[in-house]
């Protein structure tokens, strides 16, 4: 534990970790984008108060106590000088409307990406990881350029809809979740769900569809085994905790 750490809530000193690994292992796994690219992290019920990355730090040198807390009720400007402007369009508008959302996000990763570059960005259900999708992504086929203003946020927040995952057309993907631990774990799902549609699609032949029932039912258990998503967390952090302390402090 740091010494910043020590002086805090323990729902932020657990968020800033929990967040910090988030960053490290998709780094790891070549998901960030150079440095850019944000998650966040609500500390407060409302969700006006969240952690954020600051700009244009790599994701593998990410520590908890470089994490900026932001509040969509009084922005400050010094901070918000600290952060890229479409985390604070983004994050500010999805943590100010939907409050049930804990943490949000945000990649370009590049199997996720193709998709969402598609005609038909739906994820279709052909195996087990696609079949966790079926009928719970938000789509978005109107790309507005750089998402840095309220308005572009807002639409995006809205864009969720019932859903706390948006596919960005042509541009990427957005997680939402009530935990970090599941939100990490959508994340490296989707990526491996999209890399397999990604490759089917490559084959030329035709896909051969799980049935609506089954890739229903696929959906639903998948949602009854929220343990199994903090339990793949917990593991990431136990490595992290042997291999990369530092992300920790």
């Amino acid at each position: 534990m740091s010494e910043l750490t020590k002086t805090m809530s323990a729902t932020e000193a657990d968020a800033r970790v929990d967040l910090a690994a988030c960053f490290r292992w998709f780094a790891r796994l070549g998901m960030h984008e150079a440095v850019a690219n944000h998650f966040s992290a609500s500390i407060s019920d409302d969700g006006s108060k969240f952690l954020i990355n600051p700009k244009w730090q790599h994701f593998s040198t990410i520590k908890a106590s470089d994490l900026i807390v932001l509040d969509t009720n009084n922005p400050d400007e010094t901070l918000l000088a600290k952060i890229d402007p479409t985390a604070w369009a983004i994050h500010g508008q999805i943590h100010l409307l939907r409050p049930d959302v804990k943490c949000v996000l945000h990649l370009h990763p590049i199997y996720t990406t193709a998709i969402s570059t598609l005609k038909d960005p739906t994820i279709k259900p052909i195996d087990q990881n696609t079949a966790r999708y079926f009928n719970r992504v938000s789509y978005d086929d109107c790309y507005q350029g750089m998402a840095d203003s309220d308005a572009e946020g807002k639409r995006l927040a809205e864009l969720l809809g019932a859903h706390s995952r948006l596919m960005m057309g042509n541009h990427g993907v957005l997680i939402g979740s009530h935990s970090i631990g599941v939100a990490f774990d959508d994340m490296y799902t989707i990526e491996r769900a999209c890399q397999v549609l990604a490759t089917g699609y490559a084959t030329n032949q035709d896909l051969n569809l799980i049935p609506d029932a089954m890739a229903e039912k696929t959906a639903q258990d998948w949602e009854s085994i929220e343990d199994f998503s903090e339990a793949h967390f917990a593991e990431t952090k136990r490595v992290l905790l042997i291999e990369e302390p530092d992300f920790a402090e």
